[in-house]
């Protein structure tokens, strides 16, 4: 939870920053395309209406685009009334450029990478062309500087938000620590009294010194230490998963026949619930992990199954291999559909869409477990559901040969 706590803060910083450089870049960007062609509009504007001013800038090497001042007459002739750094090829390329701008005051051909400004003249049209390859090379490059200084800045950004996201965290984490540590501790110290009761209570009621007034008593202390019993052990088993802990190390082992052995006990159950049970099962799925942790995971969902399933709702398990590095679980139960917005929810601890379950022996903590097995595994699990029923899945990198 920790470390998704930072990868979030830094996305968001991240993301904050990336806004504001594209928005800053676009702007000075924008402007400044907007100040180069207005800058090229006006000089080519005052080519057309007076030339000799223009010429003058020319030969006074003033900052200008490379231009060209040709004059269409009224017979369509077209000749040059004078060059500034702007050269055509021939007469007929004169020519395309006085009939592309015909009827026109102002454009641009960017196939030609030309800006034009045209004006009616007593002798006929007045045409000015400026070349503006310059001002398009000039915009790229300030766009290859802005993409250089973004991807520079977001990296060092990147660098910065790290270390300020283990320094904001640092409190979250502490106090993380902290609560299951205690959790764990607490778990603990409270299985060796639990134990001393439910063995006095046993002891109590096979003696057959407990009248039959108070049986029912001891029947019961009985009862809810086993409860209490189960609590305990699942709480110290996600203190375990929140510290990295595993009960073994993890080994190569056969999935298949894993699933296989830990759903055979389940066919009676499912037979004495009135629910139809089928399974299938691929044959030579290796995996490397924990086979306690990963029979753990079948058996809480399957149990979920059993008790929640429709009163003679169909129950199925499938595992087969989904490609060539994954394999996946699937249980399916027949049922009431769990709505869409709990999907994600039903996976938070001591959680349940339905506050009746907790009668059926659910303190929502079996899908929180195996969540963490999955997790510790480099797996997913996620729930389903439809019309039919609910789907929980749980996918799995599978081990490409099993290991000696």
């Amino acid at each position: 939870m920790i470390r998704r706590l930072r990868v979030r803060f830094v996305c968001v910083n991240m993301a904050i920053v990336l806004v504001m450089l594209c928005a800053m870049f676009a702007t000075v960007y924008a402007l400044t395309q907007k100040d180069v062609e207005n800058r090229s509009r006006d000089f080519l504007r005052a080519a057309v209406e007076d030339p000799d001013r223009a010429e003058h800038w020319a030969e006074r090497d003033a900052p200008h685009p490379p231009y060209l001042l040709l004059e269409v007459d009224q017979a369509g002739e077209v000749s040059v009334l004078f060059s500034g750094g702007l050269s055509v090829e021939g007469q007929e390329e004169m020519e395309t450029l006085a009939a592309r701008t015909e009827g026109q005051t102002e454009g641009v051909l960017r196939d030609m990478h030309l800006r034009f400004s045209s004006r009616q003249s007593p002798e006929g049209r007045r045409l000015a062309v400026g070349d503006i390859s310059g001002e398009q090379w000039a915009m790229e490059g300030m766009l290859r500087n802005f993409s250089l200084i973004a991807l520079l800045g977001l990296g060092g950004f990147l660098l910065i938000s790290i270390l300020l996201a283990r320094w904001a965290v640092g409190p979250v984490e502490e106090a993380w620590r902290s609560q299951r540590q205690f959790v764990a501790d607490a778990s603990h110290e409270l299985k060796t009294p639990l134990t001393v009761i439910l063995a006095n209570a046993e002891m109590l009621q096979g003696s057959g010194a407990v009248e039959d007034r108070d049986r029912q008593r001891a029947e019961n202390i009985t009862a809810e230490s086993r409860r209490m019993r189960s609590l305990v052990e699942s709480l110290l088993e996600l203190a375990r998963a929140d510290s990295g802990i595993l009960r073994e190390e993890p080994v190569s082992l056969d999935l298949s026949a894993l699933t296989e052995r830990t759903l055979l006990p389940f066919e009676a159950v499912f037979f004495e619930s009135g629910h139809p049970f089928r399974w299938q099962v691929e044959p030579g799925l290796w995996i490397r992990g924990s086979a306690v942790r990963l029979g753990q995971v079948v058996e809480i969902l399957l149990d979920n199954a059993n008790k929640y399933a429709a009163p003679g709702g169909a129950v199925t398990l499938e595992l087969r291999r989904e490609d060539k590095r994954r394999c996946l679980l699937r249980v399916c139960s027949q049922g009431a559909a769990i709505p869409n917005g709990e999907l994600e929810r039903i996976f938070l601890r001591f959680y349940r869409a339905d506050a009746a379950r907790s009668a059926s022996g659910s303190y929502g903590l079996g899908l929180s477990i195996a969540r963490s097995v999955a997790a510790e595994h480099r797996g997913r699990i996620w729930a389903e559901s439809n019309e039919e029923g609910n789907v929980f899945c749980v996918r799995l990198p599978l081990e490409r040969r099993p290991r000696e």
